[in-house]
């Protein structure tokens, strides 16, 4: 607890800079791909111990979406883009304008899987890629593998791409929504970054935040 306990509201302001960042060119990206004006914002973002993180998004057995990568170079670590399954079917129906679209049956729809596969790819190579650019460090990402399991089960089999199981996660929100959409119809998704235990040092001096800010 004693890392929790140095990390500052500097830390977490760089962090939701990234974040917007990413969330910039995300939503760029998915401007073009949906033909229509895309909005993504992070409303929030926090450092929070692993056991942590089960426990904050509803306890291992919540049915999830995701997205995960395993990030090499300069700051290892394991990155999952993550969304209930009801935000993950919303986004996939306004993508591809079928009602009847569902993510809660043993044969998915192809042309729904590759839709969800395209935003993972999106949101989590903008999000990489500004934290390579704002950094000037070397990352390099796994490709992206789909999960539609409990979320005890999606991180466990994450984490068996670690060496050893990280002890912190970062938390960013993420809220995706159509320009002048109404706040019940946006997409909720949260990205989980996993640093390895000794990258979260590195990453935070080449964002240019101390211990002692």
């Amino acid at each position: 607890m004693e890392f929790l306990k140095s990390i500052s509201f500097k830390h977490l302001d760089v962090l939701k800079e990234v974040g917007n960042i990413g969330a910039g060119h995300s939503a760029t990206a998915l401007s073009k791909l949906l033909n229509k004006k895309i909005d993504m914002s992070v409303p929030n973002v926090k450092v929070v111990s692993f056991n942590e993180l089960t426990e904050w998004l509803g306890g291992p057995e919540v049915f999830i979406a995701s997205v995960f990568l395993r990030i090499e170079g300069d700051i290892p670590g394991s990155l999952f883009f993550v969304l209930s399954i009801e935000q993950a079917e919303r986004f996939v129906k306004q993508l591809i304008d079928d009602a009847n679209f569902s993510l809660r049956q043993s044969t998915y729809d192809e042309i729904g899987l590759s839709a969800f596969q395209e935003l993972g790819n999106i949101v989590t190579g903008s999000y990489l890629s500004s934290l390579s650019d704002l950094t000037d460090l070397h990352l390099y990402p796994s490709v992206p593998a789909l999960s539609f399991d409990m979320f005890g089960a999606v991180i466990s089999h994450g984490l068996i791409e670690l060496s050893q199981v990280s002890d912190y996660a970062i938390i960013i929100d993420t809220v995706i929504k159509e320009e002048d959409q109404q706040e019940v119809d946006t997409v909720k998704g949260h990205f989980f970054l996993l640093p390895d235990p000794t990258a979260f040092k590195k990453l935070f001096e080449a964002l240019g935040v101390t211990d002692d800010d």
